[in-house]
């Protein structure tokens, strides 16, 4: 038995979790049923899918792009003028496969821009990316024919005769098709992180100096990577088409490329399943939160720093640390880290969106009249409800200043916690 065969027999089989995978997949729309609920996983798993095809570009290859919404935007408009074609000369489309035509139009735009955005890299990529990103979003409003203008193209995704009896009328029916693609699109991905030019990726993201001596082209690898990036970026399009029937010059926009790289980062880069993880978690604290306060993009933005700051790893390195501590039979530690971090975080995040909410309720009215807070009548003109934001401020602080010493500081400590010396983790 060779050394690889050893290494990926020792990490065991991996098909459990991908069955654990298809069937949370399966039954996401059991437990959670009703159309909002829906819709909301269907935003998620297209999100996934983005989060996922950047992170061969970030977490995989080390290369930060501002502008990989280009790719799914692209992929997303021909989808629509492929549904629209399709409709007005009664094309028997299978709309199922319609998809992959978004991943070959994002992996050709790929080809196009790859070329030149992949002949630098580290800071000077990620500003051509910015600049081809911007490029491409002034594009869509000066050639309106192909882009529909400010108001974007509007498509219908019940085009042509019914596939074994599914018109894609019915959302449900929408969710099990991106959740399709998105099972094959995640099995397709973690492939390539495992074939030599995924592994040869990582090399090029360490040590591009050694790559080229040994005989590899760092910009090739990073050309061919950029493409297969863009093609699940364009599967990810297309789907969002199919799902909302309408695509516009948002699409393509930094603020969506941002909303990208922050929900992977969320996640954590380092990991694979931490995009999934970003995904789930941005997308569900962007659409629960606009729906309750407009301090929406203050609360994800103030998320976004502080687990840059506690927890640079992400969520799934957080995880991953904790399960590293529970296999090594430190549990009772992990429980006690997790129950504090859970009362800590409670107190810090209860008395900061109190302060935030009276905030706004004084800038938005004459603060004269109550605001409702968690059910309760809450007015900000008052001293009370002050002094409780500040103190639960100011014991979350305490709380994760002895936290952070009993627990992380020391080399002893951290070892104790999670079975390993910082230079592990």
């Amino acid at each position: 038995m060779s050394v690889q065969s050893k290494r990926m027999h020792s990490r065991g089989h991996p098909w459990p979790v991908w069955m654990l995978y298809a069937a949370v997949l399966l039954a996401a729309p059991l437990l959670f049923g009703g159309g909002a609920s829906i819709s909301l996983l269907c935003q998620m798993g297209t999100f996934i899918l983005l989060c996922l095809s950047y992170n061969i570009l970030l977490g995989q290859g080390g290369m930060l792009s501002f502008g990989h919404a280009i790719y799914s935007g692209l992929g997303a408009f021909c989808t629509a003028h492929l549904l629209n074609h399709a409709a007005a000369q009664a094309w028997p489309l299978p709309v199922a496969l319609s998809p992959l035509f978004g991943g070959l139009a994002g992996m050709g735009f790929g080809m196009l821009f790859g070329y030149l955005t992949t002949r630098k890299a580290g800071t000077s990529f990620a500003m051509i990316t910015l600049g081809m990103a911007e490029l491409v979003f002034a594009s869509a409003l000066m050639f309106p024919g192909f882009f529909g203008g400010e108001g974007g193209i509007m498509t219908d995704r019940v085009v042509g005769a019914p596939l074994l009896g599914l018109t894609f009328g019915p959302q449900i029916e929408v969710y099990y098709l991106i959740a399709a693609w998105l099972f094959v699109c995640t099995l397709a991905m973690y492939g390539f992180k495992l074939t030599p030019l995924g592994r040869m990726l990582n090399a090029v993201r360490d040590n591009p100096e050694r790559a080229a001596f040994i005989g590899y082209d760092p910009k090739r690898v990073r050309y061919l990577a950029l493409i297969i990036s863009a093609f699940f970026a364009g599967i990810a399009g297309a789907l969002s088409v199919i799902n909302f029937e309408i695509v516009s010059a948002e699409n393509l926009g930094t603020v969506r490329s941002g909303a990208i790289l922050l929900f992977t980062f969320i996640g954590g880069t380092g990991f694979f399943f931490g995009p999934v993880i970003g995904a789930i978690v941005g997308v569900f604290l962007t659409v629960s939160l606009s729906a309750y306060t407009a301090a929406w993009q203050l609360y994800l933005g103030l998320f976004f720093i502080g687990l840059v700051l506690l927890a640079p790893s992400g969520i799934a390195g957080v995880l991953m640390q904790a399960r590293v501590g529970w296999q090594a039979g430190r549990r009772a530690q992990v429980f006690a880290f997790c129950i504090a971090g859970m009362l800590i975080g409670m107190s810090l995040l209860g008395g900061t969106v109190l302060m935030i909410e009276m905030l706004y309720h004084l800038r938005q009215s004459d603060g004269g009249a109550g605001m409702q807070f968690f059910g309760m009548n809450v007015h900000p003109r008052h001293a009370v409800p002050w002094l409780v934001a500040a103190t639960l401020v100011t014991n979350g602080l305490v709380g994760w200043h002895f936290m952070r010493g009993h627990f992380l500081d020391s080399h002893s400590s951290r070892k104790m916690f999670f079975g390993m010396t910082k230079e592990g983790a």
